[in-house]
């Protein structure tokens, strides 16, 4: 048994943007055929930013990719993934970067195979207007997109039969298609197709045999040329069918396998492929093009070519293509040995569960930080479905008994610790002790980002703006000279806002004098004191290592006509219940000067502060429109449609489960460094 990454670009519209991708019917036949064979398929859909693919990868770690990715963008769109998965260290089906980019490029195929003697037809490619009499081809010819598959940009109007024809088209298709169109010598005659795939016992080692598409008789008379265009290989596909084997004269066939094979060596084409010619009406063979991702979907040429060499199904064909891509990576005795359950990676999941329900009693906000067990089971259930093995563990005081006696690979950890203003330090401590790979940042870095006051210092040090502040230890403490009215109390080692109250903002010494009372009583910490900052309030997500990838900001809008005080905070309460009276924009409505300078305040807080795989920095602008840092969670909430974090994730369009698998990705490279060290 296998676990298999099957990256795909899902056909979502009948836009010819998509037009190479996978319908939703396609990818459940080929990941239904994967199961039946015995192997467990993670789908990878690859059409979000690359960063979350990758994320997910890495937090999969299947052993082999099967991949029908074509790409987003550009004339190396089909070669992106393969070398993603080459970087990654991931064995993958089909051809490499360097095939996948040679092979989309008509033109320079072409030309690489007319130098080994492969009968093309005669072309040339253009990137702007050209007179044909310089050209030296004769007409009719056919012009096409030079870096395009499924037919797109070709129509009837594609062949052309005089000057202005030609010109009136390619300018037509180079204001489209800018990259380069290829103009070539139209080919009278049927398109025949030959596909491959690599290892399978055929008389021409893997080459199939050829198949034609027939055009029904209205399509015939519709068109003047009998090409496959694009209108039918997607619009009117009901008006081809595909005929194997092609109905050919012996030694036509023989020389259509006979270049196939030569052109499969020439090439590199790897595990399977398709090849396309044309064939005259007096047997002349040309080659065409090549198409090193073929489509896979049920019924294509393929299956019934496969099937002419003794792959009954879809099951079969996809074996023998995976059997191809195994033996490539060493992994082909496994893939025959009796099927076993792999071994996936065993994650534990570390919390603290909340019991206490907080309400506005300041007594019942102990357990605040904690996690619900809906937040539990949803990050419990995303870690399950990238296919680990999940053993939850909540942080009570025997947990290094049991962290010490399970068998765990690596941890995701949320736990916010007992007591104590190291408290979240407390379950990385156990996991750097045990020499366990976990998630987050290390214990100093999440004590010292629990201690307001310190982190303020650390961060201010490196050049980051904050507010001025002042800690205070008793209510009697001197007040500095240089602190001015309106000033903020907050408890100085606490977290979710418990301490933080519409009421506690202070316009005079006698009201400091109380809120610093309230909290050293409330407490038992410190309290720290800071001039109020008057402006806008954004909190920033930020993901990765050492140079964290930031996402877009989001805002903490503050109803002015709901809220009554002149000093607006984002407080306990409203952490609680908003009640309308803020509102969460994600991504904020700022400009670009703003963004920036909030942006690089969060990145300087998370390097000062030397965080790691993600944290969220609150950051709030002073009365000169200048972001200042406020505080960094290192240890941010995730519940679902609710936490912070998640909001802005959502607004990225980065699904949940993306989200865990980019927290949990470092985790599981260090976990995989340490292996190889071992």
């Amino acid at each position: 048994m296998l676990k298999i990454a099957f990256t795909h670009n899902l056909k979502t519209s009948d836009s010819e943007l998509e037009a190479e991708f996978d319908t939703p019917e396609t990818v459940n036949a080929l990941a239904g055929a994967l199961r039946s064979l015995g192997h467990e398929v993670q789908l990878v859909e690859v059409s979000g930013p690359p960063s979350r693919v990758i994320a997910r990868l890495e937090a999969l770690q299947p052993d082999l990719v099967f991949n029908t990715s074509e790409g987003h963008a550009g004339r190396y769109r089909e070669a992106f993934y393969p070398s993603v998965f080459e970087q990654l260290s991931l064995p993958f089906t089909g051809s490499d970067a360097y095939v996948c980019t040679l092979t989309l490029d008509k033109d320079m195929t072409k030309r690489v195979l007319r130098e080994s003697g492969i009968p093309t037809p005669r072309s040339v490619l253009l990137q702007s207007a050209r007179r044909l009499k310089r050209l030296d081809l004769r007409f009719p010819l056919i012009l096409k997109p030079n870096f395009e598959g499924s037919s797109k940009g070709i129509t009837q109007d594609s062949v052309v039969e005089n000057e202005d024809a030609f010109q009136l088209r390619l300018k037509e298709l180079l204001k489209k298609y800018p990259t380069g169109v290829l103009v070539e010598e139209y080919i009278e005659g049927r398109d025949v197709t030959v596909p491959y795939i690599e290892g399978l016992a055929t008389p021409y080692e893997g080459v199939l045999t050829p198949v034609e598409y027939v055009f029904g008789e209205a399509a015939l008379s519709a068109r003047k040329y009998n090409i496959y265009d694009y209108a039918l290989k997607n619009t009117e596909s009901d008006a081809v069918s595909v005929r194997c084997p092609a109905v050919l004269d012996e030694e036509v066939e023989k020389e259509l396998q006979q270049l196939s094979l030569k052109i499969v060596k020439v090439l590199g084409i790897r595990d399977f492929g398709r090849l396309d010619f044309r064939v005259t009406p007096s047997g002349a063979v040309y080659f065409i093009e090549v198409n090193a991702l073929p489509s896979l979907e049920p019924g294509a040429g393929i299956y019934m070519a496969a099937e002419r060499a003794g792959l009954a199904s879809v099951e079969e064909t996809l074996g023998a293509i995976l059997k191809s891509a195994l033996k490539r990576a060493g992994l082909d005795k496994r893939s025959q040995a009796p099927r076993k359950v792999r071994k996936n990676i065993r994650v534990g999941f570390t919390y603290n569960l909340k019991r206490i329900i907080p309400g506005d009693d300041y007594k019942t906000d102990q357990e605040a930080e904690y996690d619900s067990p809906k937040t539990i089971e949803a990050i419990s259930q995303a870690l399950k479905s990238l296919g680990h093995e999940v053993i939850e563990l909540e942080a009570t005081p025997d947990l290094p008994v049991r962290l010490g006696s399970t068998d765990l690979d690596v941890v995701f950890n949320i736990a916010e610790g007992i007591k104590g203003r190291n408290r979240e330090a407390q379950v990385p401590a156990l996991l750097e002790l045990l020499d366990i790979p976990y998630t987050g940042s290390d214990p100093a870095t999440l004590a010292l980002a629990l201690d307001k006051g310190i982190a303020k210092r650390v961060v201010r040090a490196s050049g980051v703006a904050t507010a001025r502040g002042q800690l205070f230890l008793s209510s009697r403490d001197k007040l500095e000279k240089d602190l001015n009215f309106p000033l903020i109390v907050k408890p100085v080692a606490e977290g979710s806002s418990k301490g933080v109250l519409s009421t506690s903002v202070a316009t005079n010494e006698m009201e400091l004098r109380e809120l610093v009372s309230l909290v050293l009583g409330r407490y038992n910490q410190g309290a720290l004191v800071e001039e109020f900052l008057p402006g806008r309030e954004f909190t920033v997500a930020l993901i990765g290592e050492s140079r964290p990838r930031v996402l877009p900001p989001m805002e903490i809008v503050y109803r002015t006509d709901k809220i009554k005080t002149p000093y607006p905070v984002y407080s306990y309460e409203y952490k609680l219940d908003p009640r309308g009276e803020i509102e969460n924009q994600a991504p904020a409505q700022m400009s670009d000067a703003l963004r920036k300078d909030v942006e690089q305040v969060a990145r300087d807080a998370f390097s000062a502060l030397g965080c790691r795989d993600f944290a969220r920095i609150d950051v709030r602008l002073n009365a000169e429109g200048k972001a200042c840092f406020i505080e960094c969670n290192p240890l941010p909430g995730l519940t679902p449609k609710w936490s912070d974090l998640c909001l802005i994730s959502d607004s990225v369009g980065m699904d949940y489960t993306t989200l865990i698998a980019e927290l949990l990705s470092p985790a599981i490279r260090r976990w995989r460094e340490k292996r190889r060290q071992d």
